[in-house]
């Protein structure tokens, strides 16, 4: 008799460890009896009992998947390839299990849908432009549509936009016509500027007595620096009329005698 239990509390001791599971800290656990769903077990160790119950984890932390690179076209007929990843996260174990066969399984599937949907929605430019608004809204989407099977659709970040070759030409030549654009615009602008100014220098000059012969005169003397400059006098008009009526042979024949 005495054997008898000594093995008995053996084989005990043996279905109490075997029946100990352990939920580790950022996981949950679902307790099935006899098929049905019990509870949901915390972190920690808990009795699960052979035959009659079973246990399975759910991973509760937060979780990155790489959406694959999708064809799509844009809402002005522009075909484009597009990859994303996602952030998601298991809020409640129950849903994520009982409602939805394998989430991490459908959650991709569901965001490769609604990625060709959003991109479908938009330009080109309003996707290159917006492309924060644009994970905006496709991660409200998820979220709404992932709510009923007890996940959390953190954030959606859209990778890479491939641009067909053509398209990349064209854009490039855009972009090339825009700066010519700006660059026509600065130049007109500066011309304005230094007309306006010339303007003002002229009507200040014009109202100075002596002032256009001071400018000529500093003229000169930055251009008698190079040697190899040949400068060229202008006569001014006061010169010209002080010999209108003159005899210029008298003039330049009195000149001489002045110089004998």
């Amino acid at each position: 008799m005495p054997d008898f239990l000594i093995g008995l509390g053996i084989v005990v001791i043996i279905i109490i460890l075997c029946s100990i599971r352990q939920v580790n800290e950022g996981e949950r656990g679902l307790l099935f009896t006899c098929g049905k769903f019990s509870k949901i077990l915390e972190p920690g160790w808990s009795v699960v009992l052979p035959v009659f119950q079973s246990f399975k984890k759910v991973d509760i932390r937060t979780k990155a998947i790489d959406v694959p690179e999708q064809e799509a076209i844009t809402k002005d007929n522009v075909s484009i390839k597009i990859n994303a990843v996602i952030y998601f996260k298991v809020f409640d174990a129950g849903k994520a299990i009982l409602q939805v066969e394998n989430f991490r399984y459908a959650v991709p599937q569901l965001a490769q849908t609604t990625l060709r949907n959003a991109v479908g929605s938009v330009t080109l430019d309003e996707l290159l432009g917006t492309r924060e608004k644009v994970s905006v809204e496709i991660c409200n989407i998820l979220d709404q549509l992932t709510d009923p099977w007890g996940i959390k659709v953190e954030n959606v970040e859209l990778k890479d936009i491939s641009l067909p070759e053509e398209m990349k030409r064209v854009i490039a030549k855009v972009a090339e016509a825009e700066r010519e654009k700006q660059a026509v615009i600065t130049k007109a602008a500066g011309e304005v500027e230094a007309s306006e100014n010339l303007a003002k220098a002229a009507e200040m000059m014009a109202s100075t007595p002596g002032a256009l012969h001071l400018r000529t005169l500093s003229t000169i003397n930055d251009v008698s620096s190079d040697q190899s400059n040949t400068i060229i006098f202008a006569i001014p008009v006061e010169v010209l009329e002080a010999f209108k009526g003159a005899d210029l042979k008298k003039v330049l024949h009195g000149s001489k005698t002045e110089e004998k």
